[in-house]
This record gives structure tokens, sequence and C-alpha cells, in this order.
């Protein structure tokens, strides 16, 4: 019986369910990116982090290649991490402004993260199969998260995922549309809110910048 974080985040890591993550996850790990080639990558399933107790939940899709699945913490280490930490700690919701390795002091107040999928998938595209596999991690993750209000869905790919998600396991039929500080209600109580993904992509066109964001977070937080 699953009861606490501990016992949950164990079983993630030693996931084995979808023969085709268990194989990619491990090439990367092997194949390394030039700039990390004397590092040893995590390459296991990457599980939630942050306040027990919190009241809102990031969503992202998946773990970086070169960032969770190196590193063994979601958003941490990558392009996209270094953003979205500059915002949430403007925001006052994480105690430093960076996430790079699992031992560089990072707190998270009132604020739980993590991915619909544990494993890196090829193309950062998963199957059908693999998320329904790992719906049952993230529903636990809900489950655990006791005063939980609010689910920030990073991209519109994550949003997908948590609309999927709650569709499976909710019967949660109410037609829904990605958008940026988009609000909506789910059946649990939960407000699911959409945010544009902290990749570099969005940042260097534009669609996102450090404010944008910053204010999104600091709106979600009044709400609450």
């Amino acid at each position: 019986m699953i009861n606490n974080f501990q016992s949950l985040n164990n079983r993630i890591i030693k996931c084995k369910d979808c023969p085709r993550l268990v194989k990619f996850r491990k090439k990367i790990a092997v194949e390394k990116r030039k700039q990390y080639i004397n590092e040893n990558y995590w390459g296991k399933p990457i599980n939630g982090f942050g306040d027990s107790k919190a009241e809102i939940l990031f969503v992202g899709l998946a773990p970086a290649a070169h960032g969770g699945n190196r590193t063994g913490r979601v958003f941490t280490g990558d392009k996209s991490s270094e953003f979205l930490y500059k915002c949430l700690y403007k925001a006052k919701i994480s105690n430093q402004s960076y996430s790079i390795d699992l031992n560089d002091g990072l707190k998270l107040e009132n604020a739980f993260i993590t991915t619909a999928l544990k494993c890196v998938p090829p193309g950062d595209k998963p199957t059908k199969k693999e998320l329904n596999n790992c719906f049952d991690f993230f529903k636990k993750e809900i489950e655990l998260l006791k005063n939980l209000k609010i689910i920030v869905a990073l991209g519109k790919i994550a949003f997908d995922a948590c609309v999927d998600f709650y569709k499976t396991n909710y019967n949660f039929n109410k037609k829904i549309k990605f958008g940026h500080s988009k609000f909506y209600q789910l059946p649990n109580n939960i407000l699911l809110i959409g945010s544009y993904h902290p990749s570099p992509r969005n940042v260097n066109t534009g669609r996102i910048n450090i404010n944008k964001m910053t204010n999104l977070f600091k709106k979600i937080e009044k709400i609450i």
C-alpha cells in the first residue's frame, strides 16, 4: 500500500513497465551530450519533488533527456529549468533562482512539481499506452497531496495529458482548450491552469518572458 511519497517514489524509480522508454532512457544515459560526457546520468524514471503539503502542483509532460534524465530531478539542469526557477523565485515559490542538481539546496514553498510521464520518451512523444501506464503514479501523487487546490500545466502537451488523465480517472467530459493563464474547474475541486512551457523556443520567440510567467504565478498565489 502506498501511503507516503517515499514508498511511491521507490516504486516510480524501479518501474520498467514500458520497454521502449526503458531502452531509450538507458540509451541517452550512455550516449551523453558532449558537455556532460564525464557525468553519470540518472537514466531512470523521475519522481516528483517539493512540498508534500503543497496547494499548487506544477506538471510537465516528461523529464528532459539531458535535464531530469541526467540529474535525477524533474526540471533540473537544463535551459527550461533555468528560466522556470527564475520565475518561481521571483514569485517566492522557490528559495533560489536555479535548479542544477540534486544537492543544490533547492526547496519549494507550497508547491510540488512533477511530470505526467516519468521517463524521457523518444522525440518527446509518448504513446497513449505509456501515458496510461504512468497515470497510476500521477494519480497517487495527486491523492497524496491532501491540500492540493491548483494544477499548473507547463505547456500544451502537459495540459492535454492532464485533461486525458482526468477523463480516464475522474469521468471528466468537459471540452477545454489550452491557453496561457486560462483557468478550468476539474471534478475534484481542483483548478487546472494552462501555462506556456518555459522552453528556450518560447522564450526566444517572445511567447513567454519572465514578467509574464511570474505574474501568472503571483496570480495563482492570490487565488489560494
